[in-house]
């Protein structure tokens, strides 16, 4: 008790705090213990201190936030792209199950660490979409190249002269007949074999009423003596349409279509392209 008796006189021994202000008036005195400043100071301290740590944890809490923010956008973003490539891939698995290359382009319309590596996601994601990009524009190739040859008959009947050379039956010389005779009905609708552009209807001497189409590719297609032409130039037409109605017009010797391919600049046998490619 005698050793603790000097300690606490030192301690609650009050300290005389003197605050002079510059106007002259006369100082003020505070007489405060020295326990109560040394108490003041600590709790200065430890607020300090306290007020840091918040202020830490706060700047880390926002740093976080935006992690956070930032991996729920590259996730959101990898979700809508496999999204994407998914539909890609059901699209192309409903293409290619069918049973032939005729049916898909008619069918054709046209996304242990325990942690992600999201650029390396990226980097393979990046890698599928350009393979589905090719593929969908090989297949949107194919289509229009499909679409622009000339497939079927122009109208219904059969073959009454073919391609080649023949003795005509008007002028009875022999000549290069560059198109096929399909012996028809007169007043037949005659159509399109594939799709494209008027590109000639009108008369001709020997041919009579006559449309011809090009379709791209390198393409083009004629049908002659007509008794109607029912398209005018710049007009587009799909397969299967109606161009004209059949008759006799021009050189001939009944109700017929004269039915020619062109491709590059070349006439070509039509009997493949009847068959369809």
């Amino acid at each position: 008790m005698e050793k603790i008796r000097p300690i606490l006189k030192r301690v609650l021994t009050p300290v005389t705090i003197m605050l002079v202000p510059h106007s002259g008036t006369h100082p003020f005195r505070i007489r405060v213990p020295f326990a109560g400043i040394a108490f003041s100071v600590l709790m200065f301290i430890v607020g300090t201190a306290y007020v840091f740590t918040v202020s830490v944890r706060t700047v880390e809490y926002y740093r976080m936030e935006e992690k956070l923010s930032f991996v729920t956008s590259q996730f959101l973003e990898m979700k809508s792209t496999m999204h994407s490539l998914k539909v890609a891939e059901g699209e192309f698995k409903k293409l290619f199950a069918l049973k032939s290359k005729t049916e898909v382009l008619e069918e054709a319309d046209f996304v242990d660490s325990g942690s992600l590596d999201m650029e390396m996601l990226k980097a393979q994601i990046s890698e599928a979409m350009k393979s589905v990009t090719d593929i969908r524009k090989y297949v949107f190739e194919q289509k229009n190249l499909y679409l622009a040859t000339p497939t079927g008959w122009p109208a219904t009947g059969h073959v009454s002269s073919g391609y080649g050379y023949r003795v005509h039956p008007k002028t009875g010389e022999r000549q290069l007949h560059t198109g096929v005779d399909i012996s028809t009905p007169r007043g037949s609708e005659v159509k399109s074999t594939a799709d494209g552009i008027v590109s000639f209807s009108g008369w001709t001497a020997n041919s009579g009423h006559v449309v011809v189409m090009e379709h791209g590719y390198g393409f083009s297609t004629a049908y002659a003596h007509n008794q109607k032409n029912l398209v005018k130039v710049g007009d587009r037409v799909r397969r299967g349409e109606a161009i004209a109605v059949s008759g006799s017009t021009g050189m001939s010797t009944g109700p017929h279509v004269h039915y020619e391919i062109w491709e590059n600049g070349r006439h070509q046998n039509p009997k493949t392209y009847l068959a369809g490619r």
